[in-house]
C-alpha cells in the first residue's frame, strides 16, 4: 500500500485515538486494507470518500460494532482493539450510527435518559440535558413523544443528543446529514462546531464533503479501503482533485 498524499500541516495535539494497520473484512471481501488514522484531543476529523470506500466500516470497527481482522486501536493509550460497543461508552466513546438508531417505542426523554445510563452525576446530567434542549429546542417540545413518531431530522437530532448525554471525549458520527433538509443539516453542523469548540473530539463520516471539510481540522480520503489522501480540511477543500471528485466542481 502506497503512502497517502498529504496536503497541509497538522496542528500538534495529544493523540486521543490512534488506529494502525486496521483491516476489516466481510467474508472474502476486504473492506479495510490496513488503514491508519488518528484523532487528537479536541480535534474534529472527517472521513470522506465514495460509497463503499470503507468509511462506515472504519467507525464500526473503532466503536466495537465490528471485530477487526488485524490492526491496533488505542484510546488514550489503552488498547481497545476487539472490545464490544458497550465497553467503549465507559471509556468515553459515543457512536451515533448511520440510520439514527433511536429506540422508537421509547419517548424522547427516555432515549436521552438512556444516553446517560452509566452516569451518576445528577447535576451534570441535568446540565447536559438542558444543553441538548438548547441545541435542539424541538426535542424539548417533543420530550414526551415516542421517538418513532419523530421526523427524520428530529430523530437525527435525538441520536446526536443521546450520544452527547454520555458526555463523551470522542464522538463518532456516521452520515448525520443523510436524508435531511438543508436547513436541518446546517443546524446540526452548527451544533457540531459548538460541541467541538467546547473541547470534544469528533470523528465524522459525512456524504456532504463540503460540510465535513468545513468542520474538520484534519481529514482523510478513503478509496476502496485505503487512505488515499489526508490533510487539513481547508487544504482538501482547495484541492482540485477533491473538488472534482467529491464537491461536484
Amino acid at each position: 500500500m502506497s503512502e497517502p498524499r498529504r496536503l497541509g500541516e497538522r496542528a500538534p495535539s495529544e493523540k486521543l485515538l490512534d488506529v494502525k494497520a486496521l483491516e476489516v473484512g466481510y467474508g472474502a471481501i476486504k473492506a479495510l486494507k490496513g488503514i491508519a488514522l488518528s484523532v487528537g484531543k479536541g480535534e474534529a476529523v472527517a472521513l470522506i470518500g465514495a460509497n463503499g470506500a470503507g468509511k462506515t466500516s472504519t467507525l464500526r470497527a473503532i466503536s466495537g460494532m465490528l471485530k477487526p481482522q488485524a490492526g491496533v486501536i488505542t484510546l488514550r493509550g489503552e488498547n481497545i482493539t476487539g472490545l464490544k460497543s458497550h465497553q467503549m461508552v465507559p471509556r468515553g466513546m459515543a457512536h451515533a450510527p448511520e440510520g439514527r438508531g433511536v429506540f422508537p417505542n421509547l419517548t424522547v426523554q427516555e432515549n436521552l435518559d438512556l444516553g446517560a445510563y452509566l452516569r451518576r452525576d445528577a447535576a451534570g446530567i441535568a446540565d447536559d440535558l438542558k444543553k441538548c434542549f438548547g441545541y435542539f429546542p424541538i426535542l424539548n417540545e417533543r420530550k414526551a413523544q415516542l421517538a418513532g413518531t419523530l421526523s427524520g431530522g428530529e430523530q437525527q437530532m435525538l441520536a446526536i443528543s443521546r450520544a452527547l448525554m454520555s458526555r463523551p471525549t470522542l464522538l463518532l458520527l456516521d452520515e448525520p446529514s443523510l436524508g435531511l433538509a438543508p436547513q436541518v443539516t446546517q443546524t446540526i453542523f452548527r451544533i457540531l462546531r459548538d460541541v467541538n469548540a467546547g473541547g470534544m473530539s469528533i470523528l465524522l463520516v459525512e456524504q456532504n464533503a463540503h460540510l465535513a471539510l468545513g468542520l474538520a481540522q484534519w481529514a482523510y480520503v478513503l478509496e476502496t479501503g485505503e487512505v488515499a489522501m489526508e490533510g487539513t480540511g481547508q487544504a482538501l477543500l482547495a484541492s482540485e482533485d477533491i473538488r472534482k471528485a467529491y464537491l461536484g466542481e
